[in-house]
């Protein structure tokens, strides 16, 4: 375990607070799916639960002011055919989030302004792309419209969300389920967790191996491995005894560790939580009551242990509250939403000042909304750091732009395609068809429209009288197809 030993540090004294009851979310039907995600996504304006459903998957989206006892009859977003294992909120739209899938799809929703008034069952976008459950999706963190997602057929894909899109995929890097995958600060890097023991660090777009550690974590129990905002890897794991360990890894120099602590003896997967501003890494274990928190420094031994939030109930999921959606007038430096078996229990962190004033060092400048990158910019190769806010005189949302896509029509290409290839070398002064051709056209392709073009009976007597020659012609054409074909 680690050595209590006094040091400055202006989150020592952190600590943490359940909620009074009327401002939980009651009665909700919490997923009991097998799957180590947590269940539950939260942005300054919703808190999205996945929740147990009949014929299918659902999770419910929440105002975070409708807090008391949820109706029954409340509507939840309910387009997938199998449960839903993972839901994120992007970070450049409020409105928008993503769902992955036991019925192998991704889906992308958009949630009115106010909240859901009907049940949604009809998804702005659908990703096809995986051949088993989707386990994983994480939003870029730079660049708008870009989605990754991770699922049990071994199989990273990189989706343009603005497209529909499979831009990018790792088919032949993970021989095993990927426990975790996780973008580094201005997203040109991800991190991932897989079964067969290694960390890897991958450059998607060049769609190579950066880095990778074998046994990071001896155990058979799920991993977990996220980046830092100094491009170092922590990871959440087991030992070969099955406590519960945490590591930091340098990913220039793999081999060995820059630290790893055991923590205790326990099955819940260890969630980690990371709050860039402040380096503070908070570990929720599922079917755990309690939150341990530790800061990460430049010095030894690197992780330090904080503190540790204890309740009496166990925790089924988590939900982590972005820095932009917290009371900066309290010291409120985390927001968790805990899920209980059939509620939700925010929890609020707390660093204890006497001012009332602004904190500026435990507010630093946070990630705000905007993108400062288009999806196309970084298909293209281009980086960018996060476009960082003031939250001196609080956070006010401006408004989301909606998430429009524009998918590719497959058929106008091979279409074009097709009329290059076959296009005649000289061109023809095109006339307007006769009626002979125009009824020639009708009968061979089955048309049963008529092209009358004039309205007195002598006409449609000429037509009746083309149509039966027309009918001659073309059984003396398919009698001579045949009698060719035999002889």
């Amino acid at each position: 375990m680690f050595k209590r030993v006094v040091r400055q540090s202006k989150f020592r004294h952190v600590f943490g607070q359940a909620v009074k009851n009327d401002q939980c979310y009651d009665d909700i039907r919490v997923s009991r799916v097998t799957w180590d995600s947590a269940f539950c996504a939260v942005n300054p304006k919703f808190v999205a639960i996945i929740v147990e459903a009949s014929g299918g998957g659902a999770f419910m989206v929440l105002p975070l002011h409708k807090s008391g006892r949820i109706d029954k009859a409340y509507p939840t977003v309910c387009g997938h055919t199998g449960p839903v294992l993972d839901i994120d909120w992007c970070p450049h739209n409020d409105h928008v989030i993503a769902s992955g899938s036991e019925d192998c799809t991704v889906m992308v929703w958009q949630i009115p302004e106010n909240g859901l008034v009907t049940s949604m069952s009809e998804p702005v976008v659908m990703l096809e792309g995986h051949s088993k459950r989707v386990g994983i999706v994480t939003w870029h963190p730079t660049a708008r419209n870009i989605l990754l997602s991770a699922g049990c057929d071994n199989v990273v894909i990189v989706w343009n969300v603005g497209t529909g899109e499979a831009m990018i995929t790792l088919e032949d890097m993970h021989p095993d389920i990927i426990f975790s995958a996780c973008w580094n600060r201005n997203g040109s890097l991800i991190c991932t967790a897989c079964k067969d023991k290694k960390v890897r660090v991958i450059d998607p777009r060049k769609e190579e191996i950066i880095a990778e550690k074998d046994k990071a974590h001896e155990g058979a129990r799920p991993m977990r491995a996220i980046f830092l905002s100094d491009g170092k890897v922590f990871t959440t794991g087991f030992s070969r005894m099955s406590e519960r360990q945490l590591g930091l890894w340098d990913p220039e120099n793999m081999e060995e560790p820059v630290s790893v602590h055991e923590m205790d003896t326990s099955n819940g997967v260890l969630l980690p939580f990371y709050d860039p501003d402040t380096n503070v890494v908070y570990l929720c274990g599922k079917g755990d009551s309690s939150i341990r928190y530790f800061e990460i420094t430049d010095e030894a031994p690197f992780v330090h242990y904080l503190n540790t939030f204890t309740t009496k109930e166990p925790q089924r999921g988590m939900g982590y509250m972005p820095k932009r959606g917290l009371d900066v007038n309290k010291c409120e430096i985390a927001r968790f939403y805990k899920l209980h078996e059939r509620k939700c229990e925010p929890i609020i962190m707390t660093v204890p000042r006497k001012s009332d004033l602004f904190q500026d060092d435990l507010y630093p400048d946070t990630a705000g909304p905007d993108a400062p990158l288009e999806a196309e910019e970084w298909f293209e190769g281009k980086n960018g750091e996060p476009v960082l806010i003031s939250l001196k005189h609080g956070y006010i949302p401006g408004k989301n732009r909606d998430l429009k896509v524009v998918k590719k029509n497959i058929l106008d290409n091979k279409m074009s395609k097709n009329t290059e290839n076959t296009a005649p070398a000289v061109k023809t002064a095109t006339s307007t068809p006769s009626i002979v051709t125009l009824w020639l056209r009708a009968i061979i392709t089955g048309t049963r429209a008529l092209p009358y073009r004039h309205n007195n009976v002598s006409c449609y007597l000429s037509h009746l009288k083309i149509i039966l020659q027309a009918d001659l012609i073309i059984c003396i054409c398919s009698v001579v197809i045949n009698y060719n074909s035999n002889y």
